[in-house]
């Protein structure tokens, strides 16, 4: 049997797991690499996290925890560039990246593993340099954002659907976040089947856990009588945040009474294509006449977060797409009911322990969020199931599934090698036609 790797290069091009979720390019992608590679040195193995300096303060190495570091590379002006332009500072990011594999001894990583599609290039090329097994996560994929484009949103160009199919086919495993996405992946990207794993993201069970609710909203200031909705991502058009802005002020509509004890909270900062009109939430709240019911939160650390999540009465996931949907696991396990789209990974995050919703017409979404904020029991049953749901999810579980994968993936790429290198040599092998 495989042993498990020593040591794991993580590629994360775009985005440091040391910066804070929730704006710019930061989010579930950031929490996976940071949560995965501490669980991994807790197993006794090393992780290094390469990812592009973004600040000329930041030191060119540091330490995330015992065993994880974090090593930031050099590519393109510090600050300035979007993650639209970074494909141009992929060469420059892999000159990086070789640059530091000098300084450490031949054979010193056992595997890379790239997130994101800009990372799959550079991993492709760090892999075959190292000569071992390449392991890649997508995260989000151009050809499903683009089947679900939020209106007036930009589709992902050409350029990143064929970067990502080339990943696809240099990646030794390819791991997918749920049964869905591991779909998408073979009738999207004709990834073989063979290749693909399902491995769930994970959710931090020490912090994201129940509390009690009257001590979180003295906390994050939210009156005791008031029914909090709660929004938490960065803002926008694909995580659609101005959906509950429009349901908030459907409900307020159809009844007016519900006015004096809501609020609607959005805990996150623009990005992507948000940042086009970093405002243009509050000018939607103004103009639908709720900007009194709106509070708008920079984003918070994980134990603020925790509170939120505590105090509300219902977390709204409206998203047009998404991989999976950390911010539902992460509220169920603080024991909130969610109200989610029925779409990409949110179904598997949600599970039995909230509502899903089809479509994004904010009358639907109003009946939705209204009927159960009138329901107490439902509201604390599904609380109950989603405490036990995302109980399954923690990071734990996760990294055991991703040392399976690693394991598979190193002693495939080793035979595959072998055979490659008896063929050079005029050897007949079994997969020799």
């Amino acid at each position: 049997m495989t042993a498990d790797p020593r040591r794991v290069a993580m590629i994360s091009v775009h985005t440091s797991p040391l910066e804070q979720p929730g704006t710019g390019d930061a989010g579930g992608l950031n929490v996976y690499v940071a949560e995965t590679a501490k669980e991994l040195a807790k197993r006794g193995t090393e992780v290094d996290i390469f990812t592009r300096r973004t600040n000329g303060d930041t030191p060119l190495e540091g330490e995330l925890a015992p065993g994880v570091r974090v090593r930031h590379v050099t590519a393109g002006p510090y600050e300035g560039l979007s993650k639209h332009d970074l494909p141009g500072q992929l060469c420059a990011f892999s000159a990086g990246i070789m640059q530091a594999g000098l300084s450490v001894p031949e054979n010193h990583y056992d595997l890379v593993h790239s997130h994101y599609w800009l990372s799959g290039q550079v991993g492709w090329l760090a892999a075959d340099r190292w000569r071992v097994a390449l392991v890649h996560t997508m995260h989000t994929m151009a050809r499903v954002k683009n089947r679900h484009l939020a209106s007036g949103d930009d589709p992902e160009p050409l350029g990143r659907e064929i970067g990502e199919a080339q990943v696809v086919d240099a990646a030794d495993r390819l791991i997918a976040n749920t049964e869905g996405e591991a779909r998408e992946l073979v009738e999207l990207y004709d990834a073989p089947p063979e290749k693909v794993s399902v491995v769930p993201p994970g959710v931090d069970l020490s912090t994201f856990r129940p509390g009690d609710r009257s001590t979180a909203r003295r906390a994050v200031g939210v009156g005791a009588d008031d029914v909090l909705l709660l929004f938490v991502g960065r803002i926008q058009p694909l995580k659609a945040p101005d959906l509950l802005l429009r349901a908030a002020h459907e409900l307020v509509r159809r009844d007016p009474r519900r006015r004096a004890a809501l609020t609607v909270a959005v805990v996150g900062g623009p990005s992507g294509s948000g940042l086009a009109r970093p405002t243009g939430l509050e000018e939607l709240a103004r103009e639908l006449g709720i900007a009194d019911l709106v509070r708008f939160v920079r984003p918070v650390e994980r134990q603020v977060l925790a509170d939120w999540y505590r105090a509300a009465d219902l977390v709204v996931v409206p998203s047009h797409s998404e991989s999976f949907g950390l911010v539902a696991i992460e509220a169920q396990a603080c024991g909130t009911p969610v109200v989610a789209a029925d779409v990409g990974g949110l179904p598997t995050a949600v599970g039995d322990a909230g509502v899903l919703v089809k479509g994004h017409d904010p009358a639907h979404w109003a009946q939705a969020i209204g009927t159960l904020v009138d329901d107490p029991g439902r509201r604390e049953t599904l609380a109950r199931r989603a405490v036990l749901h995302a109980s399954t999810f923690g990071w734990g579980a996760t990294t055991d599934r991703l040392l399976e994968v690693y394991r598979e993936a190193i002693g495939n790429h080793a035979e595959s090698s072998i055979d490659a290198s008896l063929r050079l040599a005029g050897v007949p092998t079994a997969v020799t036609p």
